[in-house]
């Protein structure tokens, strides 16, 4: 997260011996990667592509095993995912990507409603989830849903499209649902709904959701109970045997 006008710096550590280049992307929301800069094994610097080459805003600080990009003064623009790359001869390798928001005071989006707020449901259930938006200026925009699971604090990741998914928009063009079939334990984690409009992005505070939290904590409620009973019963017989014991020897 950054304000605009702050200077931020992007982390790209790497061990690999065999890379013949190192690359940094750059993806907004709806559009496809595009090269920002890329540095050969053998270079000391890294050459920015011909659309950022004449930005002073952004600058690639290489070294042995690393690769940071820096970019300062950063406007609602540069929000967006940003990946770093090894090149070798058979294969292109990504890291997991860094996800840049950059906030401003003078945003054309009012607001971003996402219900509910949590959500428990079982595997195999279905849910739909609500992202309402309330815009100013802009008339056209494009929404976005993104999915963090919950047991991890990797960036947040635009949820893949399956079968199992479906994202419905309303008539009146505010109204974004997303409807998940067949529910899986994997799919716990918190859904984000992503706005893109007029040159900037705005994400709601997400919607956390459950799947079988509840009931596996009936299960090991059961079995704990189970458990103390089982051992309960076994203490009795043996103190059962034990007196039976002596009073056959008196």
């Amino acid at each position: 997260m950054a304000d605009v006008g702050d200077t931020v710096t992007l982390h790209c550590f790497y061990q690999k011996d065999d890379m013949l280049f190192i690359t940094w992307y750059k993806q907004r929301l709806g559009d496809k990667p595009e090269m920002l800069a890329s540095r050969m094994k053998l270079t000391k610097n890294a050459t920015l592509s011909d659309t950022f080459k004449n930005d002073p805003r952004f600058l690639v600080v290489s070294g042995e095993g690393i690769n940071h990009l820096t970019i300062s003064d950063v406007q609602l623009s540069d929000s967006a995912m940003y990946y770093c790359g090894l090149a070798s001869y058979v294969q292109i390798q990504f890291d997991e990507g860094i996800m840049l928001i950059v906030k401003g005071s003078s945003s054309s989006i009012q607001a971003i409603v996402q219900e509910p707020p949590e959500k428990s449901v079982q595997p195999g259930d279905s849910v739909t989830l609500n992202c309402t938006v309330h815009t100013e200026r802009c008339g056209q925009h494009s929404v976005h849903w993104f999915f963090r699971q919950t047991n991890t604090s990797q960036p947040v990741f635009f949820y893949a499209h399956d079968q199992r998914c479906e994202i419905a928009k309303s008539t009146q063009g505010s109204f974004y649902n997303l409807s998940v079939k067949n529910l899986r334990l994997s799919d716990a984690g918190i859904y984000y709904c992503a706005v893109a409009s007029c040159g900037e992005i705005l994400y709601g505070n997400g919607t956390r959701l459950n799947v079988g939290e509840d009931e596996c904590r009936k299960q090991m409620e059961i079995l704990v109970f189970l458990s103390i009973v089982r051992t309960s019963v076994v203490l009795c017989c043996l103190l059962i045997l034990t007196v039976r014991f002596y009073m056959t020897r008196k």
